[in-house]
C-alpha cells in the first residue's frame, strides 16, 4: 500500500485523472490525502467531488476555504461571488444532498498516528500544538455536523479575531479555528497574529511576517504537517512540512507526493486550464 498526498484541485478533474495514472494509484491498495479545496475555480468541479467520495476509505480530504463556501452557498444563505460559477452545478446536481452531506462530514484536520502525519488545508498558529490544533478542529466539526450547522455558515466570515488567546470561546473561538485551518498563510513574527488579508509570495509579505511554519516559537515545530491553500507560494519540502499547492488552477501544476516512504518525490502535471488570475 502507498499514501500518497494530492494538493489543492479546484475542479481540475483531468489533471487529477493524468496524476492518479503517473502515481500508478490503485484504489484497492493505495490510499490519497487531499489538502482540501476539491471544489470552486476549475471546470470540472462536480466531477472532482463525486470522484473523490466514490473512492471511500481509500480517499481522506480535509476541508478548504472553497469546500466551505460551497457548503456555506448551499446551506448557509452565502452570497454568490464572481468566480462561484464552477459551483453551480453541485447545487443543481440531482446528488446533490448527498454531496454535501459527505462533504460537510469532512474534517478540518487528519491525523494519522501510526505514520505520524497530520493533514490540513492552510496552517497552524504557532500558539497552537498538534493536541490544541486537534481540539479546535473537533469543536468546529461539532458545529458542523450539529442541527444548526448552517449558523456556522453564517458568522465564519471575518478576520477577527486574528490572535489566538486559550481563554476565546463562543463564535470567537470557531471563526478563528476556521480562518486557521483554511486561510492562514502568514503570521506576525512576534505575536503569532494571523494577517489574513496577505495572499501573495513570502517574499512579497507584510513586514514582520513570516509563513506560519518558519516562526521560529512555534508549538507543532517537528510534527510532520501536510497542507495546501499557497499557490503562491508553491511547492514547500521543509522542516518536516510538506506544501503541495502548485496553482493548477491558475496555470501551475497539480502536485502529488508519495507520503509514507522515505526520499520520494513529486510528481506533478501542468494544468490544462491555461490559467486564471490569482486569487486564493
Amino acid at each position: 500500500m502507498a499514501v500518497y498526498a494530492i494538493g489543492d484541485v479546484q475542479g481540475c478533474k483531468d489533471e487529477l485523472d493524468t496524476l492518479l495514472d503517473r502515481l500508478k494509484f490503485d484504489a484497492s491498495r493505495d490510499r490519497l490525502w487531499f489538502v482540501g479545496d476539491l471544489v470552486n475555480r476549475g471546470p470540472r468541479s462536480l466531477d472532482a467531488l463525486r470522484f473523490v467520495k466514490s473512492l471511500g476509505d481509500a480517499a481522506i480530504t480535509v476541508l478548504g476555504n472553497h469546500d466551505l463556501h460551497l457548503l456555506a452557498l448551499a446551506r448557509g444563505g452565502a452570497s454568490w461571488r464572481v468566480g462561484d460559477e464552477g459551483l453551480q452545478p453541485i447545487v443543481d446536481a440531482p446528488d446533490a444532498e448527498e454531496l454535501l452531506d459527505w462533504l460537510q462530514a469532512r474534517p478540518l484536520l487528519h491525523r494519522d498516528a501510526h505514520l505520524g502525519i497530520s493533514l490540513l488545508h492552510a496552517g497552524l498558529p504557532p500558539q497552537w500544538n498538534l493536541q490544541t490544533a486537534a481540539t479546535c478542529a473537533a469543536e468546529v466539526q461539532r458545529r458542523l455536523l450539529g442541527e444548526n450547522a448552517g449558523q456556522l455558515y453564517e458568522r465564519m466570515y471575518g478576520n477577527e479575531p486574528d490572535t489566538w488567546r486559550d481563554d476565546l470561546d463562543g463564535w470567537d473561538r470557531i471563526r478563528f479555528a476556521v480562518n486557521a485551518f483554511t486561510r492562514l498563510r502568514v503570521c506576525d513574527a512576534e505575536t503569532g497574529r494571523m494577517a489574513l488579508k496577505f495572499k501573495g509570495a513570502p517574499a512579497t509579505a507584510p513586514r514582520g511576517t513570516q509563513p506560519w511554519f518558519r516562526i521560529p516559537w512555534r508549538k507543532s515545530a517537528g510534527e510532520r504537517l501536510v497542507f495546501g491553500h499557497w499557490s503562491a507560494m508553491g511547492y514547500v519540502d521543509e522542516d518536516h512540512v510538506l506544501g503541495l499547492d502548485t496553482g493548477c488552477v491558475w496555470g501551475g501544476s497539480l502536485t502529488g507526493q508519495r507520503i509514507d516512504a522515505p526520499g520520494a518525490r513529486p510528481v506533478q502535471v501542468a494544468s490544462h486550464t491555461g490559467g486564471l488570475p490569482l486569487d486564493d
